[in-house]
């Protein structure tokens, strides 16, 4: 009989999640299914028994996966089965990751495979904050080291309301969206997106996340305390040599110490200094052998000697690594419309931070489709990210789009997505090439896109700007320093990389991942206010560069104008197998879409010059248009006969001019009036027959009438 252990957790709206282990995968080293209503996801643990050698970071794998049976449906595609995973499924593998990796022993170096599979859902429930809830709970029944628990929550605000764990619904309406990672005592992780709030407001939602998490955390300590049997793996990951660390301090650390407070602004002499330091010490074992065989332990205690150097220089000296004060930005230069080949573009540089951002204007043609699991949809606003080596100075090749680039640029789209109008009709292809980087190029990304939309002249609610705050700390944070637009050194060394995006008038977007416990929400309030200091005072060079969007778009920029149609009138633009639409794209060179939304047709017309936009929507408006009795119009003459011409006065309807109608003198012959095949003539519609549905046109009752001779 299999008798599986299961924990309930209740949330405040009476919602129930149980963590159930001991019935699946129970040859992993963990495994939980957790439900909630008609969700569930299992999550597995696997790690290595021992560590590879020479390995001395924490070789963390996570991966979210979403079947699509678990929703009834099928992959597309030719093989018609699940393929890599969508951007979306990545963003929540490292929703995970980020709150998962600061809490393995610092010494555990075995590879472990975190894996979380959606197994069902009815659309209602978002499966992805509950992923890190069942990920942590495998770890927990697990006998693998882990300094946990941790769950994870969705807070939105709904009509001035927090909800914990929103359903798709709810969470359409919301003004905040964040996602917050903690243990029992401390927030490790926060990502949202948010419609311009307070920093007060950011951080009350945080809270209110916290306080659910913790009965979450709760419930995984009793899963675990009701798994007697496991405990956690003993290992030894790590060769020591404690006469050799303290030579390496003794010798090394007043060295680095000079060179962090040495105030030097050049990334790369800064790291060539501290190289040669540890280069100098190696070179000072003179055996060969013996050189070789301690390299691994030197480069891993000199490493913990340049951490601590760079910690203590801002902490009892106040400088940081370049020079600057903790709330100083780094110099900021701005160009923009520096390329003529794209619809916008604009270069943002900030210290040795650099992205070149581009602006592509499409049309409805050019529109994402989205087809995950849970959501099906379209998406007119992109914005990629890429981060090629040649950035860092790295020699070797860029192989594709990565986890990291697509995280970021998540970041930077969901900043910038409030301020892009939601009538707006183009597309939007947002593409920041970051071309150096020392520290928060994300943050460079926001920037250099606000910049070359505005170029662009898209007409963007508010330019949008963004820092990345930093954090040296000790003692949990009694004694600490935020820093506002943090290097790359502090960010690799430091405790804390706060990312906040926002307005002149509130937060649109943030990111934090935390690598210390200890972190109060004073230290939180203070980040927040110097990140606010810190945008306020990038967006004046922002404004500065360019005030405001540009009034019209670029010359070379597709021109699009729309028109909505009654319903009925769809089939008669789109014609007898699209013949009538494909006709007019043929005649005057415009693009031309239709779809039905809200019960109405709705059309776009682009093209590259507003003429042939006039002559494609001059036809679609003469096909939608009705005729009525009395109204005046600009006909073609298509045919003349011996009692009349027939013209054409809207596309596809042709009326009689009847040589009677022609002028007010009596005409023989049409031919004698002077008009031809292919003439312009102004005619009136004065009848339409009830019966066939002839129209009646006449010239004369646009002209004088003569006066009459007695």
């Amino acid at each position: 009989m299999i008798n599986p252990i299961v924990k309930s957790i209740t949330l405040a709206d009476g919602r129930t999640i149980t963590l159930e282990t001991g019935k699946l995968a129970k040859q992993a080293d963990g495994a939980v299914v957790l439900k909630m209503g008609n969700t569930m996801l299992l999550a597995t643990v696997t790690a290595a028994k021992d560590a590879n050698p020479d390995v001395d970071f924490m070789p963390l794998q996570v991966e979210y996966r979403e079947k699509f049976s678990a929703f009834g449906r099928y992959p597309g595609g030719f093989m018609k089965r699940e393929g890599r995973p969508s951007e979306h499924e990545i963003l929540t593998s490292r929703l995970i990751d980020r709150v998962l990796r600061p809490l393995f022993p610092e010494d555990y170096h075995a590879e472990v495979f975190v894996n979380v599979t959606l197994y069902s859902s009815d659309g209602e429930d978002m499966p992805d904050a509950l992923a890190g809830l069942a990920a942590s709970a495998a770890l927990a029944v697990s006998d693998i080291p882990f300094n946990g628990p941790i769950s994870e929550a969705r807070v939105s605000r709904v009509d001035g309301k927090f909800i914990v764990n929103p359903t798709f619904s709810q969470n359409e309406n919301a003004d905040m969206d964040i996602v917050v990672g903690a243990t029992l005592d401390n927030i490790m992780m926060v990502e949202g997106e948010m419609d311009e709030v307070s920093e007060a407001e950011f951080l009350g939602a945080i809270k209110i996340a916290h306080e659910a998490i913790k009965s979450q955390c709760e419930a995984q300590i009793q899963l675990m305390e009701a798994c007697s049997t496991v405990q956690k793996r003993e290992y030894s990951h790590e060769n020591k040599d404690e006469d050799l660390k303290k030579d390496v301090w003794d010798k090394c650390y007043q060295k680095a110490f000079e060179v962090a407070t040495a105030e030097n602004p050049n990334k790369h002499e800064r790291i060539e200094a501290f190289k040669s330091i540890k280069a100098g010490y190696l070179e000072s074992i003179e055996n060969e052998d013996e050189r070789s065989e301690k390299t691994s332990l030197v480069s891993k205690y000199y490493h913990e000697v340049e951490k601590e150097a760079m910690r203590r220089s801002i902490l009892d000296e106040g400088k940081r690594l370049d020079g600057r004060a903790t709330t100083q930005i780094r110099p900021i230069w701005i160009e923009i419309d520096c390329l003529a080949g794209p619809h916008g573009s604009a270069v943002f540089t900030r210290g040795e931070t650099q992205s070149l951002t581009t602006v592509t204007l499409g049309t409805k043609l050019d529109e994402k489709i989205v087809d995950d699991v849970l959501n099906r949809s379209k998406d007119r606003f992109l914005l990629h990210y890429n981060f090629p080596p040649f950035s860092t100075g790295d020699a070797r090749a860029h192989r594709g789009t990565g986890r990291r680039e697509i995280g970021h640029g998540n970041l930077a789209h969901r900043a910038l997505k409030g301020q892009i109008p939601k009538d707006y009709p183009y597309v939007l292809r947002v593409v920041s090439d970051i071309l150096e980087s020392n520290g928060s190029s994300s943050m460079a990304t926001v920037c250099a896109a606000t910049l070359a939309l505005m170029d662009a002249g898209v007409k963007i609610k508010k330019p949008v700007t963004g820092i990345a705050m930093g954090l040296i700390s000790e003692n949990q944070g009694e004694k600490f320093a935020v820093l506002s637009d943090i290097l790359g050194d502090e960010d690799h060394l430091g405790d804390m990389d706060f990312k906040v995006c926002g307005t002149k008038d509130g937060i649109t977007a943030a990111q934090m991942d935390i690598k210390v416990d200890g972190l109060s929400y004073e230290i939180l309030e203070q980040a927040l206010t110097q990140a606010r200091e810190g945008r306020l005072h990038i967006l004046d060079h922002v404004l500065e560069a360019i005030a405001e969007p540009r009034e019209d778009l670029k010359p070379h920029a597709p021109r699009i104008e729309v028109l909505d149609i009654p319903k009925d009138l769809i089939g008669a633009v789109i014609g007898p197998g699209g013949k009538i639409i494909q006709g007019i794209q043929e005649e005057t060179g415009a693009t031309i879409t239709i779809e039905e939304t809200n019960g109405r047709g709705h059309i776009q017309v682009s093209a590259p010059s507003k003429d042939i936009i006039d002559a494609a929507m001059n036809k679609i408006k003469g096909i939608v248009a009705i005729p009525e009795v009395g109204e005046v119009y600009e006909a073609t003459v298509r045919s003349v006969m011996p009692y009349g011409m027939f013209c054409e006065f809207l596309p596809g309807k042709d009326g009689l001019l009847h040589i009677s109608e022609i002028a007010w003198e009596r005409i023989e012959k049409v031919e004698d009036a002077g008009f031809k095949e292919g003439d312009k003539v102004s005619v009136k519609l004065v009848d339409v027959d009830p019966r066939s549905g002839k129209f009646k046109l006449s010239r004369k009752a646009l002209l004088p009438r003569p006066e009459r001779r007695d």
